[in-house]
């Protein structure tokens, strides 16, 4: 076994917010420059938090817009020797100065994040970590607590328990969870009807050997679902822990034994035999790796994008785009529920994106068109709203600023991807007030107050390089802190609602959609509410 492990990371976020007014009465927006993160959570019976969905938590790991800018070509990757291996654990735990506990904790979040990034767990849930004796299956139960916070439901298979304290405490974390272990006798012959995810944590780097009893038959077990596969039938998919167990470390799967896992998450660097792995995802792991050691081993690694804990290594698999489909799962939106005004709504709506920590949770996109009906669309941020209206700045120059100039109609279109939620309002747009734009202009960072007087929006540009000397040269300009003048060309349009429509994702397409139109009832206006089809 390898004397290999890894230290949570305890991370929180914050969300803190920039208040400006727009208007008196009128919701102010959170800025950009203050949004960050939180995950969050719900109580459950017995003081046990969980994330709501897998949504919650891929802040956790690179979303796939952007690990596709980190992927590296396999070719280009470090891959160690054993004996390497080794020696990098060494110098690891002797003068870096880790523990095996911080070392296996890490390793353990990074292969729960991994899985979360590939295998949803609205359609993944049921997960069977299979621990070894040594330090790779600690990693699996450590990666099995994230999973169960993360939302899944672990069972444990641990024959052969390692009786020190480290991994007592590990055992003793996941019961104090409830999350059952499962004796090998107990286990189902077949894997394929009981679980969507089987983890291979039974042996690591440092394995020599052919395996022995009991781990020879549930490495058999895995490999027969290889059938399930060749028939393209619904199977589990197979998530092996930095080596494919009973794999040599560095030739691979020398004894011809057919075991081909779905999943390889390599930790610290790739070890050889994962240049023979073949599998549709592999991804690295255990993002601890100081300088020193990258530059001892000559390591060429691909860079963890953002606050990630895994990163993708190679392509991901070609996907038929026909068969990507979500199954929405959400509480009923009936009209007996909804407020009788849409900007209570809308609110009610706005707060619980703010509550639940999405991104950008102010995004729209909005739609104009030209007076001969040319469309376009693009995305902008919300910066206030009232009953008056919808309130967004943009250079007066800009496309979209000559399309209502010349058709002052525009659609917004609000989409709450953790909330299976969209809110689309159609109406007429004007300018606000000089007032009002100067105000909100002064509000912003001064970089964002600058980048708006050297952005000739929507027109074309010799090269990033004539934005940036401009931008440099107005720094310059203000460096000494004065008052930075808002330019004419810019400032802010209002849309005012004539129409709403909210729209709820829910099973089999048969989604919710409720829709608000002003009438008059005994001369007064009121907006009526009907249910549109999906």
């Amino acid at each position: 076994m390898r004397p290999f492990m890894r230290t949570a990371l305890s991370m929180s976020r914050l969300i803190s917010a920039h208040s400006f007014h727009l208007k008196s009465n009128s919701t102010p927006i959170i800025s950009q420059s203050s949004r960050s993160l939180r995950i969050p959570l719900f109580n459950l019976p017995q003081g046990v938090y969980r994330p709501n969905s897998s949504s919650e938590f891929r802040w956790f790991c690179s979303k796939s817009r952007i690990a596709a800018a980190t992927m590296q070509n396999r070719e280009s990757i470090s891959y160690l020797t054993q004996k390497e291996a080794a020696e990098v654990d060494e110098i690891l735990m002797g003068p870096l100065g880790f523990s095996v506990d911080q070392l296996m904790e890490l390793a353990g979040l990074s292969v729960a994040t991994s899985i979360a990034e590939v295998y949803k767990v609205n359609e993944y849930k049921r997960v069977l970590v299979i621990c070894g004796p040594g330090n790779n299956g600690g990693d699996g139960l450590v990666a099995a607590r994230h999973l169960f916070h993360f939302g899944y439901n672990p069972s444990i298979c641990y024959p052969k328990r390692t009786p020190k304290p480290l991994y007592a405490g590990l055992v003793t974390q996941l019961e104090s969870l409830s999350v059952p272990f499962v004796s090998v006798e107990d286990l189902p012959s077949d894997l394929s009807k009981d679980f969507d995810i089987i983890i291979d944590a039974i042996f690591g780097f440092s394995f020599h050997g052919a395996p022995r009893p009991p781990f020879n038959d549930l490495i058999q077990r895995l490999v027969s679902l290889n059938e399930y596969k060749e028939a393209k039938q619904r199977f589990p998919v197979v998530v092996s822990v930095d080596i494919p167990s009973g794999w040599h470390v560095e030739e691979g799967d020398i004894s011809d034994s057919s075991f081909k896992p779905d999943m390889l998450v390599s930790l610290t660097a790739p070890k050889l035999c994962a240049k023979r792995f073949h599998g549709p995802h592999h991804f690295l792991g255990g993002r601890f790796v100081p300088p020193s050691i990258v530059s001892k081993f000559n390591l060429h690694l691909p860079p963890y994008p953002g606050t990630a804990m895994c990163v993708r290594i190679g392509k991901p698999p070609q996907v038929d785009i026909a068969a990507l489909r979500e199954n929405y799962i959400s509480p009923e939106f009936v009209e007996d529920n909804v407020e009788a005004d849409p900007i209570h709504q809308f609110r009610k709506w706005f707060d619980e994106a703010i509550a639940a920590n999405l991104r950008e949770p102010n995004a729209m996109s909005l739609s104009t068109a030209t007076s001969d009906g040319k469309p376009s669309s693009r995305m902008v941020l919300l910066k206030g709203f009232d009953e008056d209206g919808f309130v967004w700045y943009t250079n007066y120059g800009s496309r979209k600023a000559h399309d209502l100039a010349e058709n002052p109609r525009a659609s917004l279109l609000f989409f709450w991807d953790g909330l299976n939620r969209q809110v689309r309002v159609e109406g007429t747009v004007q300018k606000v007030s000089e007032d009002e734009s100067e105000q909100y202009f002064h509000s912003r960072p001064r970089g964002s107050q600058l980048g708006a007087i050297v952005s000739p929006q929507s027109s074309v540009v010799p090269g990033r390089h004539f934005l940036i000397d401009k931008f440099k040269e107005l720094e310059d300009r203000y460096s000494n802190g004065s008052l930075i003048p808002k330019p004419k060309y810019w400032g802010g349009y209002r849309l005012k609602p004539e129409n709403f429509e909210f729209w709820q994702g829910q099973p089999s397409r048969l989604h919710d959609r409720l829709q608000y139109s002003p009438c008059e009832i005994e001369g007064k206006k009121v907006w009526k509410v009907e249910r549109l089809a999906p």
